[in-house]
């Protein structure tokens, strides 16, 4: 199979679909690698770390889409990228569906068959593929909002694990999988005054036998979440529902109880956001205000610590990349039921039932994955 890896072209966005070891697996097993020139750039592999390894460099996506039969990347396809798709091919890459009816549409447009890593399961339900950049995400999340509680960048001047004698900073985090564990994991380490919230208990349970007393566990209700955001300096916000749009957890009528300058960070916001006043921004424009207090919803943050996310993600992927081009789509789909959860679109209809509710479509299973 011919495999192709553009250059990211979402601003700021400077991971790659394939690094240079994972190319170097596809052509071993027999595969062409058509790599864009610089796509790798941002990790610090330059064109000729591809070609060491047996990839082909292109000198643009054009040429790229036109020979490839499978597109790898890392984000989804932006319209001009969307536009070059074609029945013919594969799209392995992240998609964030619910929340993007225009990407829905070209996708299904296009008629390709597209594979999404944030709907990948594995034998234990988890999402091994959305895995590693939520643990990116999660880390990166409290760096943020920490270096945002300054004053110098409009926060409220509050240091996030203070000093002795002045007490530190209230973090909120809502939702406990893998992006909110990584949150705590470093505002406790930062020493923050930490509380977690879920509606799983058996999970509050995990982090308190965990954390042994170090941050406060609460199951998440409306008016939990509404006490505690009146006293936080900085709001994570970490929640997930496979494939379908993230729950509005903090409204605009919250933020008015909330102390002016504080932060919130919208991890979710790839699926919508799970703030009712988040809308997605660029590491070129990362905040803005509403009621005084800042949000930073930066729709790729892995994206900022670029090589670290690549090589996560790819250790990931690499063996879905591998089962698709050598068995081809239809097999690799019809052989793995939980690479077959991430199919979001084929032959011009969504496959996905979250992805398919949250947009109002109807669902539709292809026949060859029977």
């Amino acid at each position: 199979m011919r495999v192709g890896c553009p250059t990211e072209i979402k601003i700021a966005e400077n991971r790659v679909g394939l690094t240079p070891e994972s190319a170097a697996e596809l052509v071993r097993a027999g595969h062409e690698v058509i790599m864009q020139s610089g796509a790798g750039l941002g990790i610090g592999a330059d064109d000729r770390a591809y070609v060491a390894v047996g990839a082909r460099i292109a000198p643009d996506a054009e040429t790229v889409f036109g020979e490839a039969d499978m597109i790898v990347k890392v984000k989804e396809p932006q319209a001009v990228e969307a536009a070059r798709l074609q029945p013919r091919h594969v799209l392995f890459t992240y998609l964030h569906l619910a929340p993007d009816r225009a990407q829905a549409e070209a996708l299904m447009q296009s008629g390709c068959i597209a594979v999404a890593y944030e709907t990948v399961t594995d034998a234990h339900g988890r999402l091994p593929l959305l895995k590693p950049m939520s643990e990116v995400a999660g880390r990166m999340s409290i760096q943020v909002g920490a270096n945002y509680l300054e004053k110098s960048h409009g926060g409220r001047g509050v240091l996030l694990g203070g000093v002795p004698g002045v007490r530190p900073a209230d973090v909120v985090i809502l939702g406990a999988g893998v992006a909110g564990y990584n949150a705590a994991q470093i505002a406790v380490g930062m020493r923050a005054r930490v509380t977690v919230f879920d509606k799983n208990p058996a999970r509050l349970e995990e982090l308190d036998r965990e954390f042994n007393g170090r941050l406060e566990t609460v199951y998440s209700t409306r008016a939990a979440v509404e006490e505690a955001v009146q006293q936080a300096d900085l709001v994570i916000g970490a929640v997930l529902v496979p494939g379908a749009a993230a729950p509005r957890l903090i409204t605009r009528g919250m933020l008015k109880t909330m102390r002016k300058g504080a932060v919130l960070v919208d991890i979710s916001i790839d699926q919508g956001g799970c703030f009712e006043t988040s809308r997605p921004t660029t590491h070129a424009n990362p905040v803005y205000e509403v009621e005084g207090i800042l949000h930073y919803c930066v729709a790729n943050m892995p994206g900022a610590v670029a090589r670290t996310s690549a090589y996560a993600l790819n250790h990931a992927t690499l063996p879905f990349t591998l089962a698709l081009a050598n068995k081809g789509a239809h097999e690799a789909l019809r052989d793995d039921p939980h690479l077959r959860n991430g199919l979001n679109v084929a032959e011009g209809a969504i496959t996905h039932e979250a992805v398919a509710r949250a947009l109002g479509e109807p669902c539709v299973t292809p026949v060859w994955v029977h």
